[in-house]
This record gives C-alpha cells, sequence and structure tokens, in this order.
C-alpha cells in the first residue's frame, strides 16, 4: 500500500510539473495581456490608430487615457495623448505641458495641444486635455515605470500611474500606418 501512495505521488508531480513547463514554454504566465490598437477611418484616407486605458488618479478619480496616431491623407502622422476625467473632478491648466515623470527621476514635457481637439474657437473643457506625445514617445524607457502630472488651475498637480506595459503600447502606435 505505502509502494502504491508513493506512485500515485509520483505520477501527480510528474503530471502537474509537464502541465508548468507546457505553460511556461507557450509564454501564457509570461507576457501580460494588453488592450488591442484599435484602428478607425475618421474621413477617406485619414486613419486613426488607438490605444485606450484606464487610469487612476492619486485621489482614486478615474482618467481615460486615449494615445492615438492621426495619419492624414498626405502621409503625414502625428501622436497625441488625451486625458479626460468626469466633469467638475479637475481643472486642467491648458498653458502648463504635461510632465512625465519615471520612477528613475527623468523628466520630460509634452506640449499642450487642446486647441486642436476643437475646431471652432471655443477653449477646451477643463477636464479634457491633449498633448503632443510625437517628440518624446520613443525616448521612454518601456522598462521603467511612468508618472503623469497634469497640470491644474487649483495648482496642485494630478498624478497618473502608467505602467511599462502601457508606455510599450503607446509605443507601438509608431509602426501602425
Amino acid at each position: 500500500m505505502m509502494k502504491m501512495i508513493s506512485l500515485r505521488q509520483l505520477l501527480l508531480v510528474i503530471l502537474i510539473s509537464g502541465i508548468l513547463a507546457l505553460i511556461l514554454n507557450t509564454g501564457v504566465m509570461i507576457h501580460p495581456v494588453q488592450a488591442a490598437i484599435r484602428q478607425l477611418e475618421e474621413s477617406p484616407g485619414q486613419m486613426v490608430y488607438q490605444s485606450r486605458q484606464t487610469l487612476k488618479d492619486q485621489q482614486g478619480n478615474i482618467w481615460q487615457a486615449i494615445a492615438f496616431k492621426r495619419v492624414r491623407p498626405d502621409g503625414t502622422a502625428s501622436i497625441y495623448l488625451r486625458l479626460v476625467s468626469f466633469p467638475g473632478i479637475a481643472e486642467v491648466d491648458h498653458t502648463r505641458p504635461l510632465k512625465l515623470i519615471n520612477s528613475l527621476g527623468k523628466t520630460w514635457t509634452a506640449n499642450d495641444a487642446s486647441q486642436q481637439i476643437f475646431t471652432d474657437a471655443a477653449t477646451p473643457e477643463p477636464n479634457v486635455a491633449q498633448y503632443d506625445l510625437q517628440p518624446i514617445l520613443m525616448q521612454l524607457d518601456p522598462a521603467v515605470p511612468l508618472r503623469l502630472e497634469i497640470p491644474s488651475l487649483s495648482q496642485v498637480s494630478i498624478t497618473l500611474n502608467v505602467s511599462p506595459a502601457l508606455i510599450e503600447e503607446w509605443q507601438s502606435l509608431t509602426m501602425q500606418s
């Protein structure tokens, strides 16, 4: 009877080891799931590729982070980051840039491009901001977590933490055409 239990235990260990080896070899546990890049045709010949993610600020308020690349019919492209909170949560200061600070202390700034959201002379909504990511996106190290500091009219910056996987997803927009 003792031999039978040992044999069962041995078979169980072999079975579990085989399953774990199969999972590790297929990469299921190694690679995190990433959201798909959305593709939209805004007008004939003008494509937009988007990465959408929900982030929380230091107060627990939810923000929509939409990184997108717009490819115009003439082939020119631009990459922006649009940040949107619920109305009444924040008033973004559109006169100051977004700060991007990695966990190693390196800082970049992205210029406000909120006026490009509107086609008329209206001012941007206070809870919506858009920043030009094109000049700095490929300088960001996807292996290092990032913090966004959104300037607000209350003089207290709004902080959003960005995972390395999301930075990688944003950078993948550069390969879209």
